[in-house]
């Protein structure tokens, strides 16, 4: 009695048999092999030191009293959230984010919508609006403080003295506006970012469907609120999210700006006066690790947001 095995549609019986597991195995770990090195890079750079850091937190550690050191708990983490100095920061570092990611997301948005136009030299002029982006923090710092808001030489009082003469008011603007200040450069500095975000966002909308809504009668601004603005929506929310985690950081416009000073000490130069100033390193890393468990649930949130961003592209 003879039995037939019955091949599956679409087969001839003679395709070679796949690869057994070890071969897939030895496959992967083929293509994997070259980002090793890579990644044990990252993970001694960035990893191990923040293991480091989060070790320290919990130990009870001044330079000044090497004699006391020992295992501390919760105590540091404590201290920060109950220090007044260190809740004033945290207040301070709310608002400043608050305040520059918001107006840089509006002074972005006009802009962005200005020059998505076509007219005569727009790359030119795209290319100079991204320039304070690419300063180094610490000149734009410098540049604020020396030549814009210097009371004797600055270009700020000078334009006062050009616009109603000798007797003009000289005020100092760092002493008069200290938080302010601060805020100013930090959205000069971040506004192109913003402008840069949003600007992919509008060469990427639907143009056929934007023109369709003319010829049926729709206006400008008709278009903007129903049409241009929802399909931004995803990149204002990554451009705020990214610009967040990056500002929460920021330690270079404060440090050279008012140096801490008249109430403009956020959490990260806190954090710098309390492991150098203070030689307090196990609260000083716990106000580390406090900085960083709060850029993690933002950066979440971008990562969520950037990956809906592709998901939209894919899917057309």
């Amino acid at each position: 009695m003879s039995t037939t095995v019955e091949r599956p549609a679409g087969t001839t019986g003679t395709e070679p048999p796949g690869p057994g597991p070890a071969l897939r195995r030895a496959g992967d770990w083929a293509r994997r092999a070259p980002l090793l090195p890579a990644l044990v890079f990252m993970i001694i750079v960035t990893q191990l030191p923040f293991l480091f850091t989060l070790v320290i937190s919990f130990m009870n550690w001044n330079a000044y009293y090497p004699d006391e050191r020992g295992f501390a708990g919760i105590d540091n983490f404590r201290r920060v959230l109950t220090d007044v100095t260190t809740r004033d920061a945290i207040i301070v570092t709310i608002v400043m984010t608050v305040a520059v990611v918001l107006a840089s997301l509006v002074l972005g948005l006009l802009i962005a919508l200005l020059l998505d136009r076509a007219f005569l030299g727009r790359g030119i002029v795209r290319t100079m609006m991204i320039t304070p982006f690419l300063v180094v923090p610490v000149a734009a710092a410098l540049v604020w403080k020396h030549a814009l808001y210097n009371p004797e030489y600055g270009l700020l009082n000078g334009v006062l003295t050009g616009l109603f003469g000798a007797n003009a008011p000289q005020p100092d603007w760092i002493t008069v506006m200290p938080l302010t200040a601060v805020i100013i450069s930090l959205i000069w500095q971040w506004t192109p970012f913003m402008m840069l975000i949003i600007l992919a966002g509008l060469q990427s909308k639907p143009h056929d469907v934007i023109e369709a809504a003319r010829i049926d009668g729709c206006n400008t601004w008709q278009i903007f609120r129903h049409m241009t603005f929802p399909h931004l929506r995803q990149y204002l929310e990554l451009g705020g999210l990214l610009g967040a985690i990056y500002v929460v950081q920021n330690f270079d416009a404060v440090f050279v700006i008012t140096s801490g000073g008249l109430g403009t000490a956020n959490l990260p130069y806190t954090i710098y006066q309390i492991f150098y100033n203070a030689q307090d390193y196990g609260r000083a890393s716990a106000a580390g690790v406090v900085v960083v468990i709060g850029t993690i649930i933002i950066a979440t949130f971008a990562l969520r947001t950037v990956s809906s961003l592709f998901s939209e592209e894919g899917s057309r």
